[in-house]
């Protein structure tokens, strides 16, 4: 039997559950928004994913946010994936790394919106 994700980051340890369910979420919510064809998401396209989301989602509010769950870098949402692979939650191609999630943008500037004109 799959455990649930709140069992998982529990046990990592490393993220509140919250920041698993978003980065699940933020699977679907890259292939309805950000990609032109359902299919495999790359780590850099599901970072956008994941960034526009968070956007979305808290606004400007965003940073704080994924800062209180402990998300720092797009490495982190990597490390999420990662772990939710070896869980069954997600899965990979056989080209894929978690080196694909590194430095896909500063993460402080990609989540702080800039001040309306």
């Amino acid at each position: 039997m799959k455990r649930d994700l709140d069992e998982i980051a529990i046990e990592d340890g490393r993220y509140c559950p919250a920041a698993f369910q978003f980065v699940y979420e933020g699977l679907e919510y890259t292939v309805t928004h950000v990609v032109e064809e359902r299919g495999h998401v790359s780590g850099q396209t599901l970072c956008e994913g994941l960034r526009r989301m968070a956007l979305d989602k808290y606004g400007r509010l965003a940073w704080l946010v994924l800062r209180t769950w402990r998300l720092k870098t797009t490495r982190d949402f990597g490390e999420i994936v990662y772990t939710l692979i070896g869980h069954e939650w997600m899965s990979a191609q056989p080209t894929d790394t978690i080196d694909d999630f590194n430095d896909v943008y500063d993460f402080e500037a990609a989540f702080k919106e800039p001040a309306p004109s």
